[in-house]
């Protein structure tokens, strides 16, 4: 049996031609269903209280005079995409304040899942909503969190030992 090629064209042009049309269907259709499905958070576990021997200083910028840490053992990086990590701000003044937070890469926010205590407890937070990293000159830890250590663009660190080599060792190059 013999096959004549030319008659084969028409039928793979047909074939083909739908091919873009699908394409940027399906690209309407993963845009459409992502805004209707809810981001699903998993439920933070509150670490325990940080030890000083566990705290990493890191460089928030000059221009604050505080000194920030983050605590070692409370770095995690959760299947619902937030990094989770115990912030210790240690104040010019003397105050030291402790936070148990959370960091979203991909939508650029943080939230206070907990607040240290002087006794050395936690206290949840009463209003833990994701809030927008926003740029400052004073006090731009979150964003220094977010650009040098914790995110890499909208992506997450890959798990809690790249964070704390990140913290340790210097921030990835731009």
């Amino acid at each position: 049996m013999s096959v004549d090629l030319r008659s084969l064209v028409p039928l793979l042009a047909a074939l083909l031609l739908p091919a873009p049309a699908v394409a940027q269907w399906e690209g309407w259709d993963y845009e459409f269903d992502q805004e209707k499905k809810p981001w699903p958070e998993i439920q933070a576990q509150i670490p325990p209280y940080p030890r000083p021997q566990n705290l990493i200083e890191f460089e928030a910028g000059a221009a604050s005079p505080h000194r920030f840490y983050i605590d070692s053992e409370s770095i995690s990086v959760g299947g619902d995409g937030v990094v989770r990590y115990t912030l210790v701000i240690r104040t010019s003044g003397g105050a030291t304040n402790v936070t148990y937070e959370g960091m979203r890469c991909d939508v650029r926010q943080q939230k206070y899942y907990a607040i240290g205590r002087n006794d050395g407890t936690w206290s949840r937070a009463r209003d833990p909503q994701w809030r927008r990293i926003e740029y400052k000159e004073v006090n731009r830890h979150h964003g220094v969190l977010y650009t040098d250590f914790f995110c890499n663009g909208k992506v997450p660190v890959k798990d809690a030992k790249q964070a704390l080599d990140l913290l340790k060792y210097g921030s990835r190059p731009r």
